[in-house]
């Protein structure tokens, strides 16, 4: 087949995902985009190089070449963000609050469908939950517990550059002798350190909420006594949040609150720990692997 045709159908693939995507926000077809970009800029560039007589090398000779080329440009990229976060006013462990205004769920049909589902299934929601985190942004968070009081559904809608919402979940539950069972399917990336009695299991690829919950029971299966959880959620996640930033700031992944403002937020060993989990993610749907 010629190579004009392959690099033409990378193109056409990657314009049909985002447009798909601009109305479902998955995280799924945004690095399967990412691939095609990154293929067809490999592709393209070489042929262009071969067609031109620019460079006298064979066209996968430099294909690969302008791989690499792709993934530098894109570290330095990802490099430099990073490096703009640690220097910015925005926060690393934001501060929840309750959200009083009545816009906690966004009313669109699919989210909506997620609602009627936690319903259902017999969870309430406990509390509405909102956090700044720049520029009159918010995350906006609702909380739903099962009739148990022992699995708790966080509901995260983070939105994007192009007005479009992504929702993602993280459960929790907590046994009986303190130890914190978490599965989530965040793909922003965190790349810190959890608490020794925190067990975290990430699932960035798992977009179904009834997926997400039956892995989660799977894993309270062998996990022993559970108990009730009775702690307000703002209360709890603040406190969590608290902890984290101090656990963060002993292990070396933040500077210490006195060296914060010459230094940025993230030392150089944290910084190179959240490029390498945004790489992870954004092309590979994994994260790093906790307890």
């Amino acid at each position: 087949m010629d190579t004009s045709y392959i690099i033409l159908g990378v193109i056409g693939v990657s314009l049909v995902i985002v447009q798909v995507n601009q109305r479902v926000g998955s995280p799924v077809l945004a690095i399967l985009d990412r691939w095609m970009r990154w293929l067809g800029f490999s592709l393209g560039a070489a042929m262009i190089c071969r067609t031109f007589a620019l460079i006298d090398r064979p066209f996968w000779m430099l294909a690969g070449a302008f791989f690499l080329l792709w993934f530098l440009g894109e570290t330095l990229y990802n490099w430099l963000a990073i490096s703009a976060l640690s220097v910015s006013p925005m926060p690393l462990f934001p501060r929840y609050a309750v959200n009083q205004s009545g816009e906690e769920w966004p009313v669109q049909p699919r989210l909506l469908r997620i609602r009627d589902w936690l319903r259902k299934q017999g969870f309430r929601q406990i509390q509405a939950l909102k956090a700044e985190i720049g520029g009159g942004i918010y995350l906006r968070v609702s909380i739903y517990q099962d009739e148990s009081a022992t699995i708790r559904v966080q509901v995260t809608f983070l939105p994007q550059a192009n007005g479009t919402i992504v929702v993602c979940y993280a459960l929790t539950s907590i046994t009986a002798d303190g130890r914190h069972i978490v599965t989530d399917n965040l793909y922003t990336p965190f790349a810190g350190f959890y608490n020794e009695n925190w067990y975290v299991v990430r699932r960035p690829w798992c977009r179904s909420l009834p997926r997400l919950i039956a892995r989660h029971r799977a894993r309270l299966a062998g996990a022993g006594e559970l108990a009730r959880m009775t702690v307000e959620p703002a209360e709890e996640l603040n406190a969590a949040q608290r902890d984290l930033d101090r656990l963060n700031t002993e292990l070396g992944f933040l500077h210490r609150q006195t060296d914060r403002e010459d230094l940025g937020k993230i030392t150089q060993e944290g910084r190179y720990r959240v490029w390498k989990e945004i790489w992870m993610l954004n092309y590979l749907g994994r994260s790093a692997r906790y307890h």
